[in-house]
């Protein structure tokens, strides 16, 4: 038990270290890592973990590291997954703390987060394109996919809003699907 709460440890410390842009930016990190490589979730296990995470309290990321960590090695093993993915954050934003004075100003940096910039925009449309792949499955998709980027986008509605909304909307056409089953 103890060797599987440090495998979660070292797998999310690693996750965490190499990823910059937040939970979005770890999607295709965590897919390759937890469902192809560890074998530890399946890919529809991971999007239905980003889409609880995305209406609950706190971090994607770290919420998903935590339902990760639970469905592996319980209570523990979400403490243990939690703690790998943050530490890295945490010992990187306390080196920088203590130069930060110095840190904004030197070019070199400046031109370093500018790349990291653009390397996270790619990661955040891969992600955005496998997600869509795995979970736009049909037209009620497409149309839910459609109308749920233009009430963000556009109307600048909340993305809790839209989201409960869509939950909703799943319900409904579930049951409505699952009526016509029946008779």
């Amino acid at each position: 038990m103890l060797k599987d709460l440090f495998d979660l440890f070292f797998t999310f410390f690693k996750i965490g270290a190499v990823t910059f842009g937040g939970g979005y930016a770890m999607l295709p990190i965590l897919d390759r890592e937890l469902a192809f490589k560890r074998k530890w979730i399946s890919s529809e296990d991971l999007v239905d973990y980003y889409a609880i995470a995305q209406v609950t309290p706190g971090i994607i990321a770290v919420n998903v590291a935590t339902f990760v960590g639970v469905k592996k090695r319980g209570v523990a093993g979400g403490i243990f997954a939690t703690l790998g993915l943050v530490c890295p954050s945490i010992i990187i934003i306390s080196i920088i703390a203590l130069f930060i004075s110095n840190f904004e100003s030197i070019p070199w940096v400046q031109k370093a987060l500018k790349g990291i910039n653009v390397a996270v925009a790619a990661l955040l449309t891969y992600a955005v394109y496998n997600f869509a792949k795995k979970t736009v499955k049909n037209w009620w998709g497409i149309l839910l996919y459609i109308l749920s980027f233009c009430a963000v986008y556009f109307l600048k509605i909340s993305s809790v809003i839209v989201v409960l909304l869509a939950a909703l909307v799943g319900i409904v056409i579930y049951a409505a699907t699952q009526g016509r089953k029946i008779k």
